[in-house]
């Protein structure tokens, strides 16, 4: 059911009052404009969340990515957590996870026709991508998407993406430290769509109701719900592809994660062979040779028939320690996670992105500017700052 996952530390609700107090104070400054959040002349589209840990950022954005790289030029601006480098990068292909971070990594192997680029900073990021000019400048990119990017209040995104966990709904949960979230409920009020995640398939439609009524979004907001879909299986080391229903009740499972919230992961697979034998690390676990050890033991201590299951972000870094022994390496599969919409919604969301890409285009935005400049100069009036909204289309 919705909200399983939670867990509340009450004695350390103090704590999360002084940390919720910190929060306001910045969005306040934010919204009273002491802090200022920039706009471009660009569509950018933010997805990201207000808690901490897993709601299935990657696989919306390569949602996004699909959606939209065949007819823009479609850039990913991420942090690169946990990544070695610093300032400013851009993928090519001799690019390393180290340099980029996994989650851009993963992208940039699936889009090889997309920009992936890394920045802190995310302003400058966009400012770079931007470029006419310089030794940064990329071919006109048509439209951003910023991985990860709703507490990042410096840029005013054109549409905010909001996901929330269907087993970790924010409407439940406290602040941290008590709780997972990185900041109040009222929070979500910023986000222009907001998606339940990692829902279950088979949800019925009055819990749909259920969560609609309580999430108590505005008119403005728009509320969808996906559940997370499954590709083939992708052997890592010998390249072949396995069906996920080829696996029987007879089958062992090692199931290797480096994730937030591998929960939902171990449920769905859970139909295929009730012998899966989870080995959890955490979110961007940079693995050791003792993990090396520690994977090659269970694996060789396991019953045949056996397979080792592990998911696309975790595949990027484990294959760059040596190590792995002959048997692992045989028997060594990658997931692919996709989204799917529920609720017949996915012809809406489609429209509202693509539409939103389209009318903002750089194409739409030069005749824009001409238009605006002339108004200007016939009124003597100062600059104006441009935003492209989602809310205003």
């Amino acid at each position: 059911m919705e909200g399983d996952f939670i867990k509340i530390n009450d004695w350390m609700l103090p704590l999360s009052c002084l940390y919720g107090w910190a929060v306001n104070l910045r969005n306040t400054l934010f919204d009273i404009g002491v802090l200022k959040s920039r706009s471009f002349d660009v569509p950018i589209i933010s997805v990201g969340n207000i808690t901490v840990g897993g709601t299935g950022k990657t696989p919306h954005v390569e949602y996004l990515v699909r959606l939209l790289h065949d007819k823009f030029k479609v850039a990913v601006l991420s942090r690169g957590y946990k990544r070695k480098s610093k300032g400013f990068v851009v993928a090519n292909e001799e690019t390393t996870v180290s340099e980029i971070g996994d989650e851009p990594f993963q992208m940039k192997e699936k889009f090889k026709d997309i920009v992936v680029a890394v920045d802190k900073n995310r302003c400058h990021g966009i400012e770079l991508l931007t470029a006419n000019e310089g030794q940064e400048k990329q071919e006109d990119i048509d439209v951003i998407l910023l991985d990860d990017a709703f507490q990042h209040r410096y840029v005013k995104p054109g549409i905010n993406i909001l996901l929330v966990d269907y087993h970790r709904l924010i409407i439940y949960d406290k602040l941290l430290p008590a709780g997972r979230l990185r900041e109040p409920l009222s929070g979500k009020n910023r986000a222009d769509i907001v998606i339940v995640t990692k829902c279950p398939s088979s949800l019925k439609p009055m819990e749909f109701r259920v969560i609609t009524k309580a999430m108590n979004l505005y008119p403005y907001q728009q509320l969808y719900f996906t559940t997370l879909t499954y590709d083939h299986l992708q052997a890592i080391y010998h390249g072949e592809q396995r069906q996920l229903n080829t696996i029987t009740k007879q089958d062992n499972v090692l199931l290797l994660t480096g994730i937030a919230s591998p929960q939902q992961m171990l449920i769905d697979l859970q139909p295929f062979t009730e012998h899966i034998t989870p080995l959890t690390f955490g979110d961007h676990h940079d693995f050791t040779p003792d993990d090396i050890d520690e994977i090659n033991r269970m694996f060789a201590e396991m019953p045949a028939p056996k397979l080792i299951i592990t998911t696309e972000k975790d595949a990027a870094r484990i294959t760059k320690v040596e190590g792995l022994s002959d048997e692992v390496k045989q028997h060594l599969y990658a997931l692919p996670v996709r989204i799917k919409f529920l609720l017949n919604q996915e012809e809406s969301f489609n429209k509202n992105i693509i539409g939103y890409v389209r009318k903002n285009s750089r194409n739409s935005i030069l005749v824009k500017a001409k238009d605006d400049n002339n108004t200007k100069d016939s009124h003597h009036s100062g600059n104006r700052p441009r935003t492209i909204s989602f809310r205003n289309n």
